[in-house]
């Protein structure tokens, strides 16, 4: 028989009380892949308790972690550590988002959606191209 580290009808195995940062990250679905959550812990992008830290450094319940992304950045508490990568609503188990954190994306989402908005307004001014002035005869020559 073969030996699986724990006595038989011993319940699921529990999670670890610490695990390796970049293996949280993915976990917690904040990155695709590990090989990219390790990336981010060594290029500063991950700041654990306020300070930059490796990939290997071990998370527990109580940590705090700054997490960028791209234009995202995330203010989290660590609630618990998981052996596998699960659903997204398991992952969010792991973790407690700050309010203000959340507040934040919104608005900083809102003001992207605002100037992307902009930004496609301010498209049609100018002289018209080929295709917008055939669009114009169109509608005015009928």
């Amino acid at each position: 028989m073969r030996e699986t580290g724990r006595e038989a009808g011993s319940g699921p195995p529990t999670a670890p009380p610490t695990l390796r940062i970049d293996r949280w990250l993915w976990a917690a679905r904040f990155f695709k892949t590990r090989s990219s959550a390790a990336a981010a812990v060594s290029g500063g992008k991950v700041h654990l308790n306020g300070q930059r830290t490796k990939p290997a450094k071990a998370v527990r319940a109580g940590d705090r972690l700054d997490v960028r992304r791209g234009d995202n950045r995330w203010e989290v508490t660590v609630l618990a550590t998981a052996e596998r990568r699960g659903p997204a609503s398991e992952a969010r188990t792991l973790y407690e988002e700050a309010a203000e954190s959340v507040e934040r994306r919104v608005r900083e989402r809102e003001a992207r959606r605002e100037r992307r908005l902009a930004a496609a307004a301010g498209a049609g001014a100018g002289r018209p191209t080929k295709r917008d002035r055939r669009i114009l005869d169109r509608h005015t020559a009928g």
